[in-house]
């Protein structure tokens, strides 16, 4: 099976959170034509049976199957319910999916937490690109209004680390008829000096960080002529740029490096500010 048959993963535990990230789930499923997989993971608790956790997993499952053909109805879906520490579970099934969807906190953890521990494990450590779904919308009317919003935001970086954001944000401009792709680019003078530009004259960085941007896209944007792009180099850390665009943006792509998740090391302070803070959803995609 190849990663564009792989299925869209949604993981659920109950919470309001959870079942907003299983009907975002759904709805990308069906525009990317891949089938998607229901996820509860029931954790090693052993103050519970197994066959009491085992009833319980089989009817909040089935209650998102119920809501998934509410939203999707001709969408194929399967489910699981692996026993394991929820982030260890969904990192190792990150392996067989597409894309990996989940809420940004479930229901344990603090309250005053803008996103859980689970949710950030599985986005620094997953082999799949991670959608974390945090709309920033409590009501219906706003939760309905953010399926309006169009654009796809990419945060990217100067090297070759953006290759893999662009093109997943590339692909996900092209699911969505009439998206446009907003293209964020953070540079100083400091990042200008380190990459070999401009040191002193400020308005030259910014001819460079400009010619940057178009070098990255230059390929793209011919392989994909419908997807109206607009590139926006920012003087600064790209993280308030990209926050303040998440609120009104279908997606948020920001990057993750490869190696070093062991260590914490994964999410950069943009991507990991961009993730803590936004206001819809967001992609962390591994580079």
């Amino acid at each position: 099976m190849t990663t564009a048959e792989l299925p869209v993963i949604a993981a659920v535990d109950g919470s309001w959170r959870s079942y907003e990230a299983l009907e975002w789930a759904a709805r990308d499923a069906v525009r990317r034509g891949l089938p998607l997989t229901i996820v509860h993971v029931r954790p090693l608790n052993r103050r519970t049976s197994q066959e009491a956790q085992r009833r319980e997993a089989e009817e909040l499952l089935a209650e998102s199957v119920g809501r998934v053909a509410q939203v999707a109805p001709t969408l194929h879906t399967s489910t699981l319910a692996p026993m394991d520490f929820p982030a260890a579970a969904l990192i190792a099934l990150s392996e067989h999916a597409s894309l990996l969807v989940l809420g940004s906190r479930g229901l344990g953890g603090f309250r005053s937490l803008l996103i859980g521990s689970n949710s950030l494990t599985t986005a620094s450590m997953a082999r799949c690109p991670v959608v974390v779904v945090h709309t920033g919308r409590a009501d219906e009317e706003e939760a309905e209004a953010a399926e309006t919003f169009s654009d796809i935001v990419a945060g990217v970086a100067a090297d070759e680390s953006s290759e893999a954001v662009l093109d997943f944000a590339f692909e996900a401009a092209m699911t969505r008829p009439g998206a446009r792709l907003r293209i964020v680019h953070g540079w100083t003078m400091f990042s200008s000096m380190l990459s070999g530009g401009p040191v002193f004259d400020r308005d030259a960085a910014a001819g460079a960080a400009e010619r940057t941007l178009a070098e990255l896209t230059a390929g793209r944007t011919e392989k994909y002529p419908q997807v109206e792009v607009v590139q926006e180099p920012v003087h600064g850390s790209a993280s308030h740029t990209l926050v303040t665009a998440s609120a009104t943006a279908a997606l948020t792509v920001i990057g993750r490096r490869k190696g070093g998740e062991e260590l914490g090391f994964g999410l950069s302070p943009v991507a990991q500010t961009t993730l803590t803070h936004a206001l819809g959803p967001v992609a962390v995609v591994p580079c």
